[in-house]
């Protein structure tokens, strides 16, 4: 008999406390798998305890790197040499981060073979764009039965123009062209604070990288890198998650980790729809600014626009704002089947294929889903859902949190591989939230846990 996890989720909370955010899951699995660019030993430290750094440290034992956890959130690794250049498929299937591996192995060993990745399907995110831009550092590669087989004689520096500033191919490109021989030029690269991230960590282990002009990266390769001692940087993704559902629940939450300058896009979309912040000196602090939450229109972008991962974050709450709220989706062209449990919960919210932001985007003419339209504010009711993907599993849960009565959330591994402690975490914060295994016939309510 099959049994699957849930939380049951009582609604009505005003969430109320503080929350730490620890480093983030789109930056920690990065930081990782750069140890493998270096024979000597790397310390990382502040590292969020979620499904995709254990993935990444997995990993990196399978490649034949030594781990060894020095507290519950430092982490050491070394790899003195590489066991293998070949990852089996086993790795491929609920990660996009496989591809990130190739740079690292061919400066190494000059052939690696990866899965295809896989990670939440919020559009076809292919890899194209690594794939091009590897080819112009003098790879060769080809798919084969789900993987990305490459081999080089030696990494070379190459010129390439990104056709979009996509975060992976950027990271990609930066971890195979700091070891490859003479300069590498990238053009219309992403500079999300994940990038500038990983810029800084190759930094310390001896890269020579410098921004060179508008979205620019000219990259000096070097014969070897050092080890690093490095501290992730808070989550902002979490942060804003955080600062959503203390929001829409009429909540006051300090947010520990958060940071203004990562988080500018959202904070004055949060003003304008009625919330309010306070910085800290460690942190930030958000709550209602007005008694009621008004609709608003938001465009995502590429950094330093509105994120894409915090538009269904923003739809939960605008459920609850008054008046209508458009959100255009320019990132991803299939983005919005979490609306479909939130429309199941009561919300007035439905998704065209136009674009109805401020401007026309790459999706135009694409007849895909990515555009959404939210009348509010309304009642939700609760209801029984699987979690589509990462952000729509927090949206999900934001919304259980709105709704009258009590939700049973499935999918919640998808949740796992993002948010560390997210249980603990909202219990904290007044939530009424269980955790529970049952058969696929069983249907029995569990008893939820109130905050001391």
């Amino acid at each position: 008999m099959t049994h699957h996890a849930h939380w049951d989720i009582e609604g009505g909370a005003q969430l109320r406390g503080t929350v730490h955010v620890r480093g983030g899951k789109n930056s920690a699995p990065k930081h990782v798998v750069a140890a493998l660019l270096t024979e000597e030993p790397c310390i990382l430290s502040n590292v969020p305890r979620v499904g995709d750094v254990a993935w990444a440290l997995d990993v990196c034992e399978a490649l034949g790197s030594e781990v060894q956890w020095l507290d519950d959130h430092t982490v050491r690794l070394h790899t003195p040499r590489l066991s293998t250049s070949e990852l089996a498929s086993v790795y491929g299937g609920s990660s996009r981060l496989p591809v990130l591996l190739l740079g690292p192995l061919l400066a190494r060993t000059g052939e690696a073979r990866v899965p295809h990745g896989g990670g939440c399907q919020i559009g076809s995110r292919p890899v194209d764009y690594h794939v091009h831009g590897l080819r112009k550092l003098g790879v060769e590669l080809m798919m084969t039965d789900g993987q990305l087989a490459a081999q080089t004689r030696r990494l070379r520096g190459g010129v390439y123009d990104l056709p979009y500033p996509s975060v992976g191919a950027t990271e990609t490109l930066l971890l195979a062209a700091v070891l490859a021989e003479g300069t590498t030029v990238l053009r219309g690269v992403a500079l999300e604070p994940e990038v500038i991230e990983l810029v800084r960590l190759l930094h310390q282990m001896g890269a020579l990288i410098r921004f060179d002009g508008d979205r620019t990266l000219r990259v000096q390769g070097v014969r070897r890198l050092r080890g690093y001692t490095f501290r992730c940087v808070p989550d902002r993704n979490e942060c804003a998650s955080w600062a959503c559902a203390a929001i829409a629940t009429d909540g006051d939450v300090i947010v520990k980790g958060a940071d203004q300058f990562a988080l500018l896009a959202l904070l004055d979309r949060l003003r304008e729809m009625g919330g309010d912040y306070e910085i800290l000196q460690d942190g930030m602090r958000f709550f209602r600014g007005e008694d009621k939450l008004r609709g608003i229109s938001v465009d995502t972008h590429y950094h330093p626009g509105f994120m894409s991962d915090w538009q269904p974050l923003l739809a939960a709450a605008l459920t609850q704002a008054h008046g209508q709220s458009i959100i255009h989706e320019t990132v991803y062209e299939d983005r919005f089947r979490y609306t479909e449990g939130l429309r199941d919960m009561g919300a007035a919210i439905s998704v065209r294929a136009e674009c109805l932001g401020a401007e026309t985007c790459r999706f135009h003419n694409a007849n895909a889903p990515h555009s959404c339209v939210i009348s509010g504010p309304t009642a939700l009711r609760a209801g029984r859902l699987t979690m589509p993907d990462l952000r729509g599993g927090f949206a999900y849960a934001m919304a259980a949190m709105l709704a009258d009565g009590t939700s049973r959330l499935y999918g919640i591994e998808h949740i796992a591989r993002g948010y560390a402690e997210f249980l603990e975490k909202a219990g904290e914060l007044g939530v009424r939230i269980a955790q529970g295994t049952l058969p696929d016939a069983a249907d029995t309510p569990l008893r939820l846990a109130r905050k001391a």
